[in-house]
């Protein structure tokens, strides 16, 4: 049986791991069991937004115990990278709304997410060093590109577990909602998305991602042929027309 949970709320995708007896930590299947997932996500045209959100715990890294007597060609089984950059490369905008602990592993599969949510009471980590390795799976390459590199450094060096006012101050959540709310406020985000125009939500999220590959003068002709491409779109009609008369836009994805 699958530890992966996967359903949909009208145009949210909602992913979840479902292994509480381990705090949700990740095991090569889990990653398998994700990324078969995200293929059925990109193949499923109503899927507008994506939510990870695991009950209790987001995830607690890689298994450990599976990992302690490998040598170099059995660790590259744990390698969760290719996974993870698919979840990355979604063209929709993505959210991770981190319970309990994120620590190792989960905290690099909450760093693909486009925006981050944190209970109060949530943990997060890089705590590899304390293991005699390192993050495995982006998280040497996206936390200083989110936090800066001095941050990103004193992360795993230290193997520092952060709580969430922390981390909203570092940059590596945009969100902290109080104890018991933080599903339901990620959620609220979430539907506020799904109702924008969702090729401009698209083609921002690839102007804004691409933009930083190059040098900014190359981005700024980006975004400008970009914005323009919009006009092309039914729904760029829709809502200025929209704008105009005083009403709710209904946008179509067209």
């Amino acid at each position: 049986m699958s530890k992966v949970s996967y359903r949909k709320e009208g145009n949210i995708a909602i992913l979840g791991i479902d292994r509480p007896e381990a705090l949700n930590a990740l095991s090569r299947e889990i990653v398998d069991d994700i990324g078969s997932t995200i293929e059925q996500i990109k193949s499923d045209e109503e899927v507008r937004i994506l939510l990870i959100y695991s009950e209790k715990n987001f995830a607690a890294g890689a298994d450990i115990g599976d990992m302690v007597e490998c040598n170099e060609t059995e660790a590259r089984e744990f390698v969760f990278s290719p996974v993870f950059n698919e979840i990355e490369d979604l063209s929709i905008p993505t959210i991770a709304a981190i319970e309990g602990f994120a620590l190792g592993g989960g905290l690099e599969l909450a760093l693909t997410c486009d925006i981050r949510f944190a209970s109060e009471k949530a943990k997060m980590g890089f705590p590899e060093i304390n293991l005699g390795i390192m993050p495995g799976a982006g998280g040497t390459v996206r936390t200083p590109r989110i936090i800066g590199e001095s941050a990103a450094k004193d992360m795993i060096f230290s193997g520092i577990i952060v709580n969430a006012d922390h981390a909203l101050q570092l940059g590596l959540v945009n969100h902290v909602a109080e104890e018991g709310h933080l599903y339901e406020e990620a959620l609220a985000y979430a539907g506020k998305l799904a109702n924008k125009a969702p090729i401009a939500l698209k083609t921002a999220k690839e102007t804004i991602d691409r933009g930083l590959e190059v040098s900014e003068k190359t981005g700024i002709d980006i975004e400008c042929n970009n914005w323009a491409s919009l006009f092309n779109t039914e729904d760029q009609k829709e809502g200025m027309r929209a704008f105009l008369k005083k009403e709710k836009p209904e946008y179509k994805g067209r």
